[in-house]
């Protein structure tokens, strides 16, 4: 495998422009993603981090901007046409029929069935069985409806979903939200496993400690632009929550400035 494979992004978006009634909710914005990467998208309420990445999902025509994966452009309409390139999106509301058990979920509208046309059900255990045994070997409870799981164990579902039907790209909403310390470390270490097996994932949150832990790289917008990329290694918290509140790179704040985050 050559360099330039190794480095090639998975998905480029470039000059990504989305505006509703004349407000610019995504004004020139470009990023990247690359194999075995996560990269947080993070800013304000209203910085247009959701509607960018609804972009990419499928969720949202784009106005103009072009998006590439593997290096070739694409175009993505619809939430089919983005699962056809192995992008995959799990919201923070998981997106899970409450009544329905784990395995069921993960196949939900992509049913397998038996020659005759009936659900195979005892199929589709035995392949969620499979792939819980490699994100979550703990997990058990494949014939209670999801309504009874935790959070980490409900989130675990919406992820294997996604890896089960060869997500490369993996949009991760707020995958933390609302969960206890001990359920936060298990999909943080769910994530981290995604991530050496070469997926590419965008971390959308608001918890400035998970974005530490877990990127690799840090984009912040502010008001439908890009303020910048940075590399978590590069920067503090102070700086990044600079790019995100005022809008200006690390090296770019006064002292003043900076005294000010802290009120």
């Amino acid at each position: 495998m050559t360099t330039k494979e190794v480095t090639a992004p998975l998905v480029q978006m470039r000059d990504m422009r989305v505006s509703f009634g004349g407000v610019h909710a995504v004004d020139g914005v470009s990023l990247q993603l690359l194999p075995g990467e996560i990269h947080a998208l993070v800013g304000g309420n209203g910085a247009g981090k959701s509607t960018l990445i609804k972009t990419l999902s499928g969720a949202q025509r784009a106005d103009s901007g072009t998006i590439f994966v593997d290096g070739e452009p694409v175009d993505i309409h619809s939430p089919i046409d983005a699962k056809a390139h192995g992008i995959e999106t799990i919201y923070q509301t998981l997106a899970l029929a409450d009544n329905i058990d784990a395995p069921g979920n993960m196949f939900l509208g992509r049913e397998m069935t038996t020659g005759l046309g009936n659900l195979d059900d005892s199929a589709m255990e035995a392949a969620a069985r499979d792939i819980m045994a490699r994100l979550n070997p703990k997990f058990e409870n494949f014939k209670s409806p999801v309504s009874s799981l935790s959070g980490g164990q409900r989130q675990s579902v919406a992820i294997a979903r996604a890896v089960y039907f060869n997500a490369r790209i993996l949009i991760m909403d707020e995958p933390t939200a609302a969960l206890g310390p001990a359920e936060t470390e298990q999909v943080r270490q769910l994530i981290r496993q995604l991530k050496d097996e070469g997926l590419g994932i965008i971390l959308i949150s608001h918890d400035i400690h998970d974005v530490f832990d877990l990127a690799d790289r840090i984009s912040v917008m502010l008001q439908g632009k890009l303020v910048g990329t940075v590399r978590k290694d590069d920067v503090t918290m102070d700086e990044v929550l600079a790019m995100i509140i005022v809008g200006k790179l690390p090296g770019e704040l006064s002292q003043s400035e900076l005294a000010d985050l802290h009120g």
